[in-house]
């Protein structure tokens, strides 16, 4: 094979051509002969036993190029890959295939190479970090959110309030006929939770088991249409009013929701545990703003093939993800009211920003001439098979070598950006924006210590 016409062209494009000579291409052209010669038929042969000249008279001397010429550019492609030494991204395209009168073969590749990076600033990074400030009162309000999952629930004979269960029949009228999807029997409704549409619960409230009583609601404007601002009538039955009768807080509330047999003991934890979580969120906002950063402060020019790339092993995760669950990723793109149109431009950001900060990770690990020795990767292969119970030969067999040596010197490139970085305070307005933690949802939290606390959370970063 022969390489020749390379021409780099812009965005990170390239093309060139391969020269496959005779002895090659018969090859190629004879292998897709007896992979095919079984498949075809020919007046006074029996099926499969035709031989070439005979089919290739029939069908015309080019009759098998075409598979030929799929089996052999791989290997064209790969062959100009190595000889000029090129790391391409994304799949190549086949532009032009041409075979002259002397049987040789010129296949015409167009494909994108990796992009050139000029590093900015990577080290000694300035950016806001989050204080992590826990206080008494966040770890009252987590008990009360414990004590409200633990509480136990008993119809009263009384005047519903907030806070109540009121088991209801509901019947709407709009202009003195009954509207589709307004009625409902034996609805549970908590009061004060906004379930429904605004003004309906808190006129529920003041009524007791057996009561009816006429609601008058007005829609919201921004309402479904056909409702939308309307004036309507609800017809109101109660049947049941329930309380939730809330343990106290004490050291046996302690020894039944957690692992500790004491109250300050279960506060501490608590504490410790709210510190973790916090500490996790705040670290993981602080290394976002850096590595955006170091980003921005990077000179890139990616190539579009990169970011499709990356976007198909995005949407093969959503899929993944939403088989597990018995839906496909094209229900729920219908479901979302969107078109898989949309749903691409709204994951290509996403996609975009991973793949700068892989580009990144790479230049860096490049310019500090990271390494990774055989002994890092046998211990990281050892932690991996531990994990999945697995065998460090199963490990091995699933996961390409070089592809875990690649991330382990991108995790290393991320810690040296991570370690120089500066924290500042935030802005004003940031400070004053509270950061949203998902409340633990285990009923016997394990008990703790704060170092342990602390290594989980740096594991977790």
């Amino acid at each position: 094979m022969i390489v020749k016409n390379v021409e780099k062209k812009e965005s990170n494009n390239i093309s060139f051509q391969v020269e496959v000579d005779k002895s090659e291409f018969e090859d190629a052209v004879n292998s897709a002969y007896l992979k095919n010669k079984k498949k075809i038929t020919v007046p006074g042969f029996r099926k499969g036993k035709a031989p070439r000249m005979v089919i290739e008279g029939m069908y015309g001397a080019n009759v098998f190029y075409d598979d030929a010429i799929e089996e052999i550019s791989p290997k064209a492609f790969e062959y100009a890959v190595k000889e000029e030494n090129l790391k391409t991204v994304g799949r190549p395209n086949i532009t032009d295939a041409d075979v002259n009168d002397d049987k040789a073969l010129t296949l015409s590749f167009e494909t994108a190479l990796y992009p050139e990076v000029t590093l900015g600033q990577y080290k000694g990074i300035e950016a806001p970090r989050q204080e992590i400030n826990i206080t008494d009162a966040d770890v009252d309000a987590y008990i009360e959110e414990i004590r409200k999952r633990n509480g136990r629930q008993v119809t009263v004979d009384r005047a519903a309030k907030l806070g109540d269960i009121a088991v209801i029949d509901y019947d709407g009228y709009l202009d003195g006929e009954q509207f589709d999807g307004g009625k409902a029997e034996g609805t549970r409704l908590e009061l004060g939770s906004g379930q429904f549409v605004p003004g309906f619960e808190e006129q529920v409230v003041g009524m007791k088991a057996g009561e009816e009583k006429d609601i008058d609601i007005t829609f919201p404007e921004n309402y479904h249409e056909g409702l939308a601002g309307k004036a309507v009538v609800f017809k109101v039955k109660v049947h049941e009013v329930i309380e939730t009768e809330l343990p106290a807080v004490d050291d046996e509330f302690a020894k039944d929701v957690s692992e500790f047999d004491n109250l300050p003991e279960y506060k501490k934890a608590i504490m410790e545990q709210l510190i973790a979580s916090r500490t996790q969120v705040v670290d993981e906002d602080f290394g976002y703003n850096v590595m955006q950063k170091a980003v921005e402060n990077m000179t890139c020019d990616v190539p579009e093939a990169m970011i499709e790339e990356r976007m198909s092993v995005m949407i093969n995760e959503y899929d993944r993800n939403l088989m597990a669950r018995g839906m496909r990723l094209e229900e729920y793109i219908r479901m979302s009211g969107m078109d898989p149109m949309a749903f691409h431009n709204m994951i290509r950001p996403q996609a975009e920003a991973q793949v700068r900060t892989d580009i990144l990770l790479a230049a860096v690990a490049d310019a500090e001439n990271i390494q990774v020795s055989d002994e890092e990767i046998e211990e990281a292969i050892k932690n991996i098979a531990d994990a999945y119970h697995a065998t460090v030969e199963q490990i091995k067999q699933a996961v390409p070598m070089d592809a875990m040596a690649d991330d382990m010197r991108k995790k290393k490139a991320n810690d040296i950006i991570m370690e120089s970085a500066v924290p500042c305070a935030p802005a004003a307005e940031e400070t004053a924006e509270e950061v949203k933690e998902e409340k633990p949802v285990e009923k016997k939290p394990a008990k703790k210590s704060s170092k342990k606390a602390e290594a989980e959370a740096a594991t977790n970063e």
